[in-house]
């Protein structure tokens, strides 16, 4: 508990904006901070955990979902994506890979999208059951050729035991009323997260184009409800991410959680696919307080034609923080990185 403390006061105190020299950033000039230090330092190099297939252009590697088992086992899920397609069907594989010491990952399953069947997927989301121990898996795609939902396999012993037939959706866009209903029309990349009592998803939502974070409750894992007005979005479209705002990664603090987003803006290059890091804090895993309003935290130090920084997920390894991103490289390709955060105890 004095680590979370510690790791609470430093992100929430000590957070200022942007990190270190990022050339691809071009906003006001950051302030310079405690935890802007930190993580200038963390983020400045990484271990590569995953590469793509092929190491060219467009061939990417990320949307990394990781957890570790009791018996300290990592487990990640990640997304392994083509340009051998369609933009929107390019994501032919959730991969599934073991490691026992988080960083020479090995595969030992692989969820295609044929065997769904959909066109192609994003984001996983790969999570223990605190009460079972058993694995969920949460996918998304566009089902039955429709509009992109989240969708859920059945639970596992292992991530080994995921069956790719077992999908279904469990969060859809709601129907639309009119043919002027502005409502949000599909979801897709989900961050699922148990807080001690019930289930939270928090995943992207499509609204005339643009990516927005909305919120889901569910008790069991399987049935989810929306958190307040159904179209009601969790983040703002405003300065640096005032073209996509969207969910990433949800860290347990011991005081409220922190929130990390992501987020494009107009000026960038190619802001569909040219994605920051941000953070926020909450109290209620609703409500967000934004602690990076000027300036993302994650940006690629190895830009090519984009510095995206994306699909994190931060976890606490012992009195570390230990953070999986999907990052650009300088050919254009995407890999995973694993960075490395100290946390002080006080």
């Amino acid at each position: 508990m004095r680590a979370r403390l510690a790791l609470a006061g430093m992100l929430v105190a000590g957070c200022g904006v942007g990190v270190g020299a990022q050339p691809a950033w071009q906003g006001p000039a950051p302030r310079p901070s405690a935890l802007a230090a930190s993580l200038a330092r963390a983020l400045a190099s990484g271990d590569v955990v995953l590469r793509p297939d092929t190491e060219a252009a467009e061939w990417w590697a990320g949307a990394p979902s990781v957890v570790r088992d009791d018996a300290g086992v990592f487990w990640m899920a990640a997304r392994m994506r083509s340009p051998e397609a369609p933009r929107g069907q390019r994501g032919y594989e959730i991969r599934i890979l073991r490691s026992t010491d988080g960083v020479r990952f090995d595969a030992v399953h692989h969820i295609r999208r044929g065997e769904v069947p959909v066109l192609g997927f994003e984001r996983p989301a790969l999570v223990i059951d605190p009460v079972t121990r058993r694995f969920k898996l949460y996918l998304c795609g566009a089902w039955q050729g429709g509009a992109w939902a989240i969708l859920k396999l059945d639970d596992a012993d292992t991530p080994t035991g995921f069956l790719a037939s077992t999908a279904r959706p469990v969060i859809t866009a709601p129907p639309r009323q009119s043919d002027r209903d502005v409502s949000v029309h599909e979801y897709k990349d989900p961050v699922v997260m148990h807080d001690g009592q019930r289930w939270h998803a928090f995943v992207i939502g499509y609204v005339r184009q643009n990516e927005r974070t909305y919120h889901f409750t569910s008790d069991d894992g399987e049935r989810w409800a929306p958190v307040g007005d159904v179209n009601a979005p969790m983040l703002d479209l405003v300065g640096w991410r005032n073209f996509f705002a969207r969910p990433a990664s949800v860290l347990p603090l011991g005081v409220g959680w922190l929130f990390v987003y992501e987020g494009s803006s107009t000026t960038w290059v190619d802001p569909v696919y040219n994605i920051g890091t941000g953070l926020a804090f909450t109290f209620d895993l609703h409500h967000l307080v934004d602690l990076t309003p000027d300036g993302p935290v994650g940006l690629s130090t190895t830009p090519g034609r984009l510095h995206t920084w994306r699909y994190s997920q931060w976890l606490r390894v012992g009195d570390e923080l230990w953070i999986y991103s999907e990052v650009a490289r300088p050919d254009q390709a995407h890999e995973v990185r694993r960075f490395r955060l100290p946390v002080p105890v006080r």
